[in-house]
C-alpha cells in the first residue's frame, strides 16, 4: 500500500509540471509585456494559434522542432500586433487583447477545417520525444518541460539583474522619465509585448506537440486567463509566477486524479482550477500594486 501510495504521490507531481507549463511560458510572457505597461489579455488566443501553426508545421514537415518555431514565431507575430494596436495606435489594450482571442477562435477552426476536413481536431502529427532525467521525483517529459526551469530564472535574471531589464521596468512604471532618460519608449514597449507573445507561444507549442501531438479546437481551455492569474498572484515577478503556474498545475492535476476515482460529479471536477483562479483574484489582487497604470504613452 505504502508504495503504491508513493507512486501515486509521483505521478501527481509529474502530472503537476506538465500543467504548469503552458501556464508557466505565458505568465512570464506576461509580465514581459506588463512590466512595459501593456495588458495582454490576447495571451490566450495566442497559445492557441501558436499551438496551431506548430501542428500544422509538425504535419508538413515531420519535424517537430519547426513546429515549435512556428508556434514561437506565430505568437510573436499576435503579440506584435497586439503592440501595433495598443503602442502606435493607443487603442484599448483589454479590447485588443480580446480581439486575438475571438480571432484565433475562428481562425483556428477555419484553418482545421481547411487542412484537416474537421473543425473539432487535426490529425495525429509527431510530437517532441520524451527524456528521462534521472530524479524519480521529477518523472519523464518533453523537453519543453526543462525550458520551463531555463527560462522562468533567465527571465528573473533579465528583468532584475541587466540593465535591459532596468530600462523595461523603467518604461512601465515612469515612461516620461525614461524618455528623458534617452531610452527609446516605444521600442522597448513592441520588444516586450511580441516576447510576451512568444513565450504564449512555447506554451501552446507544449499543448499540442509536447502533451498531445495533436491540435483539438479550443485546447487552450483557459490557461491564457489562468495564467494572468497566476502572474498577479506571482506579483509580477518570474519566480513568484512560476510558484503560482506550479500551484495552478497541481490543482489541473488534481481534478484529473479525482475524475479517475470518481469521487465528485465531473462538473465540479473541472471547474477546480477556475475556481481557484477566481478566488486567487478575489482574495489577493487587491492586495498588489501593478507596475503600471497601463496608459498610452504619448511622447512630448
Amino acid at each position: 500500500m505504502a508504495n503504491l501510495l508513493d507512486i501515486i504521490n509521483v505521478g501527481l507531481f509529474a502530472a503537476m509540471l506538465r500543467m504548469a507549463t503552458p501556464i508557466a511560458f505565458s505568465s512570464l510572457g506576461g509580465i514581459f509585456s506588463e512590466r512595459a505597461g501593456i495588458i495582454n489579455v490576447g495571451l490566450e488566443g495566442m497559445m492557441l494559434t501558436s499551438a496551431f501553426a506548430g501542428v500544422v508545421v509538425s504535419y508538413f514537415t515531420g519535424n517537430p522542432w519547426l513546429g515549435v518555431l512556428a508556434s514561437v514565431l506565430a505568437g510573436g507575430l499576435l503579440g506584435l500586433l497586439h503592440a501595433l494596436l495598443t503602442v502606435k495606435f493607443k487603442g484599448d489594450q483589454i479590447v485588443s487583447g480580446t480581439g486575438i482571442n475571438i480571432f484565433a477562435m475562428g481562425f483556428t477552426a477555419y484553418m482545421c477545417q481547411t487542412i484537416y476536413g474537421s473543425r473539432g481536431a487535426s490529425a495525429s502529427v509527431k510530437g517532441l520525444e520524451v527524456i528521462s532525467i534521472p530524479l524519480p521525483i521529477i518523472g519523464n517529459h518533453t523537453p519543453l518541460v526543462y525550458l520551463m526551469f531555463a527560462v522562468t530564472f533567465l527571465s528573473h535574471i533579465v528583468l532584475f539583474k541587466t540593465p535591459i531589464g532596468l530600462r523595461i521596468r523603467a518604461v512601465g512604471e515612469h515612461p516620461a522619465a525614461a524618455d528623458t532618460a534617452g531610452i527609446d519608449v516605444f521600442r522597448i514597449k513592441y520588444l516586450c509585448v511580441t516576447v510576451s507573445g512568444m513565450m504564449a507561444g512555447l506554451g501552446g507549442a507544449f499543448l499540442s506537440l509536447g502533451h498531445l501531438n495533436l491540435f483539438a479546437w479550443g485546447m487552450s481551455g483557459g490557461r491564457g486567463f489562468i495564467a494572468l492569474a497566476a502572474m498577479i498572484f506571482g506579483r509580477w515577478m518570474p519566480l513568484g509566477a512560476f510558484g503560482a503556474s506550479l500551484l495552478f498545475g497541481f490543482a489541473d492535476a488534481l481534478q484529473m486524479r479525482l475524475q479517475a476515482l470518481g469521487l465528485l460529479p465531473p462538473q465540479i471536477i473541472l471547474a477546480i482550477p477556475y475556481i481557484l483562479a477566481i478566488a486567487v483574484l478575489i482574495g489577493f489582487a487587491r492586495k498588489v500594486t501593478p507596475p503600471s497604470d497601463y496608459k498610452p504613452y504619448s511622447k512630448e
